[in-house]
C-alpha cells in the first residue's frame, strides 16, 4: 500500500521535473521550485512554486516556464550567443528577445505540445505587466514586440491578447523597417549562428546599428588574415646567418628549436616596437584621410553631469515589482501593510477626498449666461412667464483650463525608511494613485534602492581590477516600477506590499533615480508633468563614498535637480521625512513625523493644481534663489 504524500502537488512537481530533463536532453539537470523569480543556469532550472491547491493558472505557468527553459537548454548555445551579442543595451534587449523567440519557435516545430504551454506563460507575463492596457507604442518595449512578432511569423500561431496588443502597436514600424530582412526568417531558425546574423541585421534596420559593435565575423577574418600574413612575413625574413628565402634547404634542415627561438625573438621585437610607439605618444602623426585609432569617447552616464562616473552598469536593473516576488507573497505583504495602517485609514481617506474635491472642482463645467445663442437656460424661463416680452436666455459652456496631467511618485526605498516610514509612504502612494485615477490623472509609482549593502558585484569587479582610484558609483542599482502610468490601480494594488519585504530596502543613490524618473516622465504625452520625490535623507552608499570624494553622490543629486528645474518640462516637488530637503529642492516641505506624510502629499499635490499662483507659492514654500 502506497503511503499518501503530504503535499498533493508533489507528484505533479516530480513528473514535471522529469519531463523537463527529458525535453532538455540532460538527465543531470537540476530542477527546483521556489517563490523567488524563475531562473536558469547551465546546470539548474528554477520553476515557480506550486501551492497545495494546484490552481489552473499555477499549473499552466509552471509548465510553460519549464518548457521555455528546457528548450533554451537544448537549442541555445551560449558561446554563439556571446559571440554575436551587441554592445548597446537596447540592441542587447532586441537580440535576446529575438533569440528567445527563435528557441520557442523551434520547439513549437519539433515538439508541438510546448507551444500551448508557452502561450500560457506569455499570457501570464503580458497580463502581469499590463500589456493589454497599453494604447500607444511608446509605452510598450520595442524589444518585446520584436520578439513577439518573430515568434508569430515563425510559428503562425496567434498570440495571447496582451502580447498581441503590444505586437500590433509596433508591427507597422518593424515591418516597414525590416520588411526585406524578415522575408528570410524561415530559412535560419534551426541555425543559431545564421539567426544571430539575421537578428543583428534587424537591429541595424530598426536604427540601432551604432550599438552593434564590431562585426564578429570580420574580426575572425582579420585574425585569419593576420595569421597568414604573419606566416608569409616570417618566410620572407632572412635568417640569422644572412641567408634569404631562396635557401630553403637550409631552412628545412634547421631544428624545431631554432624556429621557436626565432618566434620568441620576433615576439620580443614586436613588444619593443609597441613600447617605442607608446613612448612616442602624441609625436606619432596620423596620416591624412585616416580615422584616429582611439575609439570615440563613450556617452556620459548622466545628462546633468558629464563628469559623473559609474564603474559599471552591467549589474544594474530596472524591474517591475511583480518580478521581485510571487503573486501569493505580494498578496500576503499587501495584507500585512493594510493591517499596519488600519488606524490611519480614516484620516488618509479624508485627505484623499479633499484632494479629489479640489481636482474635480477644476474639472467641473462652468457656464457663461445671458448669451444670444447656445443652450437654452431653463433656470431663467420664469422671467419669460412673468414678462412674455423678455427674450429667451441661453448659456455657453466655458473651456476648462485643466490640462491632462501625469504624476510620478518617486519613493526612497533605503534601509533608513524601514518600519513605519515606508509603511506610510506605501499606503499614501496607494491612496494618491487611486484618488488621482478617479480624476483621470495618470500616476506612476517608482522606487529606488540598491541590490546589495556596501557594494555588490560592481565592487567585487573593482577589487579584482586592483582598486582603481575614484572609480565612481560602486554599487548595483535597483529601480523598481510599482505602478506604470498606464496600468490601472486595481491591477497594481498588491505591488506596493513589496515594500514590506524583508531585505528589499538597502542604500539610496538619489541622483540617478531622479534622472531615471525624469526621463520616464518626459517621454509621456500628457501636457503637464509632475514629479514628487519622497525621501528621508541625503544619498548614501558606503561603497561609493569610501572610494570617492565625500560629496560625490550629493553633488550629482544637486546637478540633476538643477537640470530638471532648468528645463522646466517637469514640475518637481519633494517631501523630506525628518530631513531638510529644502537645501536640495526649490519646491519642498519637510515633515518631522511619518504620519504627517499623507497631509503633506495631499496639500502639495492640491496646491500644484491651484490656479492662484500666490496660494501655490504659499503652500509649496517657494524660497528665493540666493
Amino acid at each position: 500500500m502506497n503511503k499518501p504524500t503530504d503535499n498533493p502537488a508533489d507528484p505533479f512537481k516530480k513528473a514535471l521535473a522529469e519531463a523537463t530533463k527529458v525535453m532538455a536532453d540532460d538527465p543531470d539537470l537540476a530542477v527546483t521550485y521556489s517563490v523567488d523569480p524563475a531562473g536558469q543556469t547551465t546546470e539548474t532550472i528554477r520553476l515557480p512554486q506550486i501551492s497545495r491547491r494546484m490552481t489552473r493558472d499555477e499549473v499552466l505557468l509552471a509548465r510553460g516556464t519549464a518548457d521555455a527553459f528546457a528548450l533554451r537548454h537544448k537549442f541555445h548555445d551560449p558561446a554563439t550567443a556571446a559571440k554575436y551579442m551587441p554592445q548597446g543595451q537596447m540592441a542587447r534587449d532586441l537580440y535576446e528577445a529575438m533569440e528567445t523567440a527563435r528557441i520557442e519557435a523551434v520547439g513549437a516545430v519539433h515538439m508541438p505540445g510546448t507551444a500551448g504551454n508557452i502561450d500560457a506563460k506569455i499570457d501570464n507575463d503580458a497580463l502581469r505587466k499590463g500589456y493589454d492596457q497599453i494604447t500607444v507604442p511608446s509605452d510598450a518595449p520595442l524589444s518585446t514586440a520584436a520578439g513577439y512578432l518573430i515568434r508569430h511569423l515563425a510559428t503562425g500561431r496567434p498570440l495571447p491578447a496582451g502580447a498581441n496588443n503590444v505586437m500590433e502597436l509596433w508591427r507597422g514600424f518593424i515591418e516597414d523597417s525590416c520588411g526585406g530582412t524578415l522575408e528570410s526568417l524561415g530559412d535560419m531558425l534551426d541555425d543559431q549562428q545564421a539567426f544571430a546574423k539575421f537578428a543583428r541585421q534587424m537591429i541595424a534596420d530598426l536604427g540601432y546599428g551604432d550599438q552593434l559593435g564590431d562585426d564578429p565575423d570580420s574580426l575572425d577574418d582579420d585574425q585569419e588574415d593576420e595569421a597568414e600574413d604573419g606566416g608569409e612575413d616570417q618566410d620572407d625574413q632572412p635568417d640569422s646567418t644572412g641567408q634569404d628565402d631562396g635557401e630553403d634547404d637550409d631552412m628545412d634542415a634547421a631544428p624545431e628549436q631554432s624556429q621557436e627561438d626565432q618566434q620568441d625573438a620576433s615576439q620580443a621585437q614586436v613588444s619593443m616596437d609597441d613600447q617605442a610607439d607608446a613612448e612616442m605618444g602624441e609625436e606619432m602623426d596620423v596620416p591624412d584621410g585616416e580615422a584616429p585609432l582611439d575609439p570615440p569617447p563613450p556617452q556620459p552616464i548622466s545628462d546633468a553631469d558629464p563628469d559623473y562616473v559609474v564603474f559599471t552598469t552591467e549589474f544594474d536593473e530596472v524591474i517591475a515589482a511583480e518580478d521581485l516576488a510571487e503573486p501569493a507573497e505580494l498578496e500576503r505583504l499587501r495584507t500585512y501593510l493594510d493591517q499596519q495602517l488600519e488606524p490611519l485609514k480614516g484620516a488618509v481617506s479624508r485627505l484623499a477626498n479633499k484632494l479629489q474635491r479640489r481636482l474635480q472642482a477644476q474639472q467641473n463645467r462652468s457656464w457663461e449666461f445671458d448669451r444670444e445663442e447656445g443652450i437654452l437656460d431653463a433656470g431663467r424661463l420664469a422671467r419669460i412667464v412673468a414678462s412674455p416680452t423678455t427674450p429667451l436666455s441661453f448659456k455657453v459652456e466655458k473651456d476648462t483650463e485643466f490640462r491632462d496631467t501625469s504624476v510620478t511618485l518617486l519613493l526612497d526605498n533605503s534601509g533608513s525608511m524601514r518600519g513605519r516610514p515606508i509603511s506610510i509612504a506605501a499606503i499614501c502612494a496607494d491612496v494618491m494613485a487611486r484618488t488621482l485615477e478617479r480624476c483621470d490623472v495618470k500616476v506612476e509609482i517608482l522606487g529606488f534602492t540598491t541590490k546589495a549593502w556596501k557594494g555588490g558585484q560592481a565592487r567585487e569587479d573593482w577589487l579584482k581590477e586592483g582598486r582603481t582610484t575614484t572609480p565612481g558609483r560602486l554599487n548595483d542599482l535597483r529601480h523598481i516600477i510599482y505602478k506604470s502610468a498606464d496600468a490601472p490601480w486595481r491591477r497594481t494594488r498588491p505591488n506596493l506590499g513589496l515594500m514590506m519585504k524583508e531585505g528589499l530596502l538597502k542604500e539610496n543613490i538619489d541622483g540617478e533615480a531622479l534622472e531615471w524618473a525624469h526621463r520616464r516622465l518626459t517621454a509621456r504625452q500628457e501636457q503637464r508633468k509632475i514629479l514628487m520625490v519622497i525621501s528621508d535623507g541625503a544619498p548614501v552608499d558606503d561603497s561609493t563614498l569610501s572610494a570617492n570624494p565625500a560629496n560625490y553622490l550629493e553633488k550629482h543629486l544637486r546637478d540633476v535637480i538643477a537640470m530638471v528645474e532648468k528645463r522646466k518640462a517637469v514640475e518637481l516637488v519633494a517631501i523630506g521625512i525628518g530631513h531638510d530637503v529644502t537645501r536640495y529642492y526649490d519646491r519642498a516641505v519637510t515633515i518631522t513625523d511619518a504620519e504627517q506624510l499623507a497631509g503633506a502629499m495631499t496639500e502639495q499635490l492640491a496646491s500644484l493644481f491651484d490656479t492662484d499662483p500666490r496660494k501655490r507659492a504659499r503652500v509649496l514654500g517657494l524660497r528665493k534663489a540666493s
